[in-house]
């Protein structure tokens, strides 16, 4: 049986490696996106504004699908505009699907603030002890991946499908206009570091640098969400996803300076963000662009420092356990550096940084 899919959120950093797996593997994919950044070559696009009703359902009209991924998110100023907004674009896809999912299986990707509290409350208050795991359950505060997830609870019990909700920590991948996009935001930081003369130095919090953590390789992330669409073991659950290694950045901080042919900073004793620090970052990528001969000039379209700043700036441990996807039968498994270094090359390929 060849398996139809729809992934929403086709264009992003999840999305694009979930639809380039899903075509590899002989799937026929549709990808619902804002039609902002080209999809995948081989998916076929799907133009909607996810947040207007009528237009999702306009789309999606005479879609047949029997497997939907939402991969896509809407930033807003507070929580309460992330839940209204976000958990309308979960609801608005499937009711536009409605029956026609009976029997198939929808697909949810959240994240770690799923224990940590969404970007307003970020770990304030009372953070689950660290490994997390999925039975530790919710914050009482609002956020809107809860939002979702009843959303998709609900539709799920309304129109007959299983549903499985896919929690990874940092991701690393490839996509350009991304905008929580570490692996893309950490190549542009580096490249300026080389170009310009800048020292190279780890801009989060000292509990980041010393602590044990993880991150998810996007790659590993769609093996993930095609292995729970397509397996019993796999329905009807949440999971954490994430490679399989643990590091410190005080030891990755210097590969990947190694990597660039840079000197990496000694740890400044104190977070010192990207945002506040790259205000002269346009010009001067723009310069590197036209010297280097670069696809991109625009660097707001690759670097993310606000969410890189978020991820790097925690001041609590972060790590993840596996133990449930495990025992369900998922053994992937992604080097963390490896990852990094695999997607720098693809960005020198691509010529998105210099090579």
């Amino acid at each position: 049986m060849q398996h139809r899919a729809l992934i929403v959120g086709v264009s992003g950093v999840i999305g694009s490696a979930l639809a380039e797996r899903l075509l590899d593997d002989g799937w026929q994919v549709y990808g619902l996106s804002r039609g902002k950044t080209a999809v995948p070559a081989g998916c076929a696009s799907i133009i909607a504004d996810l947040a207007d009703e009528r237009s999702v359902a306009a789309a999606l009209k005479d879609l047949k699908v029997d497997r939907v991924f939402l991969a896509a998110w809407a930033r807003q100023e507070s929580e309460k505009e992330n839940i209204r907004v976000n958990g309308a674009m979960v609801s608005n896809v499937l009711n536009a699907l409605g029956g026609s999912l009976e029997h198939g299986h929808v697909a949810l990707v959240t994240g770690l603030k799923h224990y940590l509290g969404p970007f307003e409350a970020y770990g304030k208050g009372n953070v689950p002890a660290t490994p997390f795991r999925e039975e530790q359950g919710r914050l009482p505060v609002d956020n809107f991946y809860y939002e979702q997830e009843d959303r998709l609870f609900a539709a799920a019990k309304r129109y007959g499908f299983t549903w499985s909700v896919h929690r990874p920590h940092t991701i690393i991948g490839y996509a350009i206009g991304n905008a929580m996009n570490m692996g893309v935001t950490l190549a542009v930081y580096a490249t300026l570091c080389k170009q310009t003369g800048q020292p190279f130095i780890f801009p989060g919090s000292a509990t980041q640098w010393h602590s044990v953590t993880d991150m998810t390789d996007a790659r590993l992330l769609a093996r993930h969400l095609q292995w729970a669409a397509t397996h019993s073991q796999g329905q009807d659950q949440d999971f954490n996803v994430v490679n399989g290694d643990v590091f410190r950045w005080q030891w990755m901080w210097s590969r990947l300076a190694d990597y660039f042919g840079l000197d990496a900073a000694p740890f400044p004793g104190e977070t010192l963000p990207l945002e506040g620090r790259m205000r002269d970052a346009p010009a001067q990528w723009r310069a590197i662009a036209e010297r280097c001969a670069l696809r991109e000039a625009d660097i707001g379209k690759l670097a993310s420092w606000w969410h890189t700043d978020a991820d790097l700036g925690r001041p609590m441990e972060i790590i993840t356990d596996m133990s449930k996807s495990r025992k369900a039968g998922f053994t992937g498994y992604q080097n963390t550096l490896d990852a990094f270094i695999e997607l720098f090359d693809r960005l020198k390929a691509e010529r998105i940084i210099p090579a």
